[in-house]
């Protein structure tokens, strides 16, 4: 239990909960650590103490359902332990899966921070599907409600964001974007006599690119575009602001499915939670969230300590995620006699 207690100890200066509610989480972070699974009754059998298996599970439970989480302050919280300083990239994108005949649909706005990215708002969508407007928006809202647009450095998303009215938002809320676009997207040509498809004003071979110098006007928004011919073929952005630097910016996207890896197959496997409450679930997503933002910063640590090796082609050998999972979870499985080591790999989350 002195593991428990040492990581309850940061965890009360951080959230100001009540100290059995600490407690529980500090053991819920470590027994998601220790067996690499959202499945509850996975997870209660390796909490620490002496209660039985089946008095853990129904504190899990409880804790899943018993009270009203902040989750301006998770997102506080979130931000202020493991988001990088200045202005963000902000990546937006769903998660969804099956439970049976349950649809879980994850609608997620998360911060790029060294090929992850963190998350700070999320909302469990009640459909199957692509998300709405109304629904993108109200996310954002509540991002700028806390954080301000001042912390945007500018937010990207896949084909599935795009529309006037989104776009529209956007530009009224002074976000810089680049976001892709469908490929079929229409644009009036040169003449602004006849539309045309937007892959169209790009003839590009393999691996080159492309940024128009005049802005086009789609969905009646007027943006600059960019086009990068890939293996699968064009992927046009849109964006507001630096056209130049567009494909590249628009890459960093890719984070949040390194994110969504790592909270599935890659790590805690969300996938096998067997929950179908979306309260219960999106209190679950906040738990994993902040978990995985702490081995992610514990790998950042420890790659500083002893960087880790690189393949041939110039990559990391091992994801820095996995290295502080791995790392804490050989830590809590070899017992009490590490409790100084576990003591050092907690300054992570001091978030004074």
């Amino acid at each position: 239990m002195r593991d428990v207690n040492s990581l309850a100890e940061e965890l009360k200066g951080v959230f100001c909960w009540h100290q059995a509610r600490v407690v529980l989480l500090a053991q819920f972070m470590m027994a998601l650590v220790k067996v690499r699974s959202s499945n509850l009754a996975r997870v209660a059998q390796v909490f620490s103490g002496k209660a039985e298996t089946a008095s853990n599970y129904k504190r899990l439970q409880r804790f899943l359902r018993g009270f009203d989480l902040d989750y301006n302050q998770c997102a506080r919280v979130l931000a202020r332990c493991f988001c990088p300083k200045g202005s963000w990239v902000l990546c937006l994108d769903r998660t969804n899966w099956d439970f049976g005949v349950t649809k879980i649909n994850f609608l997620v706005l998360a911060v790029a921070h060294n090929g992850v990215a963190i998350p700070l708002f999320w909302v469990l969508l009640p459909k199957t599907g692509n998300s709405n407007t109304t629904e993108r928006q109200q996310l954002i809202d509540r991002f700028l409600s806390v954080f301000g647009v001042e912390k945007i450095g500018y937010l990207t998303a896949d084909r599935e964001f795009r529309g006037r009215t989104w776009l529209e938002y956007l530009v009224d809320q002074r976000i810089p974007f680049c976001l892709r676009i469908p490929n079929n997207t229409k644009v009036w040509n040169r003449h602004k006599n006849q539309q045309m498809k937007v892959s169209r004003l790009f003839s590009l071979r393999q691996k080159e690119q492309m940024s128009l110098n005049k802005q086009r006007t789609i969905w009646g928004i007027t943006v600059y575009l960019s086009c990068a011919m890939g293996p699968k073929g064009r992927v046009i952005i849109a964006s507001n602001d630096h056209p130049k630097t567009a494909i590249d910016r628009y890459a960093v996207r890719w984070f949040i499915e390194t994110l969504f890896g790592c909270l599935k197959s890659r790590g805690f496997d969300l996938e096998k939670t067997h929950l179908r409450q979306s309260d219960r679930l999106e209190k679950l997503f906040f738990v994993l969230s902040f978990t995985f933002a702490w081995c992610f910063s514990l790998g950042i640590w420890l790659n500083k300590l002893k960087p880790i090796k690189h393949k041939k082609h110039g990559r990391l050998s091992m994801s820095l995620f996995r290295y502080g999972m791995d790392y804490l979870h050989r830590l809590l499985l070899s017992g009490d006699h590490n409790a100084d080591r576990f003591r050092r790999v907690l300054h992570v989350l001091s978030c004074t």
